[in-house]
């Protein structure tokens, strides 16, 4: 398995990791965990917010399935988690309740120490110099490895950084969702952060299984999402028939096409797209094999122009 460094602090990954977010709570599911360990995955990914499939909110649980899966391998795995969301009272960032949440995810995962800790999403009532100082205060106490930031602007990486160094940011990037390249990445490049792209494959649309809005159960969260829906689906799904058609024609899956292409966007760059399913893991794996030319890079330039997803990223809940 390919490896790739996450920042300047030492932290080394798997060149795709895994997020858990949709994960059920079962036993196939920590077989799906196991067997990507097995394969060369050592990136987990997760947050104290998930629960089981579907249904956000349900603190620890997904922690809890995570924990469970790698308990015996722990010394083999990077788990990542995170804090900062909550119901109804908005993103939270304060000293307090970073202690609260860190000991709880601890509890949940069942570890001595957590490899990387993210704030999920910035506290606007709290000055990012504040959470991160609580956090790098966490560093010293040895109850996390590393911090990150998820959906953090510039500015605000920024100045995180020059308070403790900011090994990871976490945020949505894809052919699909290319928003970061504006801001995010030239700062990231320069402070020498890693990036951990989620939803790397359009929520599964770049997969290219999903060729009509029935095709989504009626329970699926994105049917929600207006990139799933009406006009939008069917634009859409237009240009994912120019990702398969060339993806074809490289000899490989659209998703693996996606996923080279974003491995191809930078070095420090660890993608962590989710599965319940073992076969879909390898798949995603392959994508570390395409090798992409100039002209591959250019032709995807051409057919998947930043902004050319119809609709939003996000979904109205």
């Amino acid at each position: 398995m390919q490896q790739r460094k996450l920042g300047n602090e030492g932290l080394e990954v798997s060149a795709i990791g895994l997020g858990t977010m949709m994960m059920p709570d079962n036993d196939e599911s920590v077989r799906t965990i196991q067997g990507a360990l097995d394969m060369g995955v050592t990136m987990f990914d997760t947050a104290d917010l998930y629960g089981s499939e579907y249904q956000l909110g349900r603190f620890g649980e997904n922690e809890k399935l995570v924990g469970r899966a790698l308990k015996d391998r722990r010394d083999q795995a990077v788990i990542a988690t995170k804090f900062g969301i909550t119901h109804g009272q908005g993103p939270k960032g304060d000293p307090a309740y970073i202690k609260k949440s860190v000991d709880a995810s601890l509890y949940s995962l069942g570890l001595d120490y957590i490899d990387l800790y993210y704030q999920h999403r910035p506290d606007p009532n709290i000055p990012i110099e504040e959470t991160v100082g609580t956090m790098s205060d966490l560093v010293k106490q040895g109850k996390i490895r590393y911090i990150g930031l998820s959906e953090a602007p510039a500015e605000l990486i920024r100045r995180a950084h020059a308070v403790h160094p900011i090994t990871a940011v976490e945020t949505e990037y894809s052919l699909w969702s290319r928003e970061v390249e504006d801001e995010v990445l030239p700062v990231l490049k320069e402070l020498g952060i890693g990036l951990v792209p989620y939803s790397p494959l359009g929520r599964g649309f770049l997969t290219g299984q999903i060729k009509k809005f029935e095709d989504l159960p009626e329970d699926d969260y994105r049917r929600y999402y207006s990139r799933f829906q009406g006009e939008n689906f069917a634009k859409n799904v237009g240009v994912v028939s120019l990702i398969e058609k060339m993806a074809t024609e490289k000899g490989c899956t659209p998703a693996q096409l996606s996923l080279a292409w974003l491995l191809a966007q930078g070095e420090r760059f660890v993608p962590i797209p989710g599965t319940k399913r073992l076969e879909r893991i390898q798949e995603n794996l392959g994508a570390i094999k395409v090798k992409l030319t100039a002209d591959d890079l250019a032709e995807i330039e051409r057919i998947s122009p930043k902004g050319v997803a119809a609709g939003s990223r996000f979904g109205t809940f």
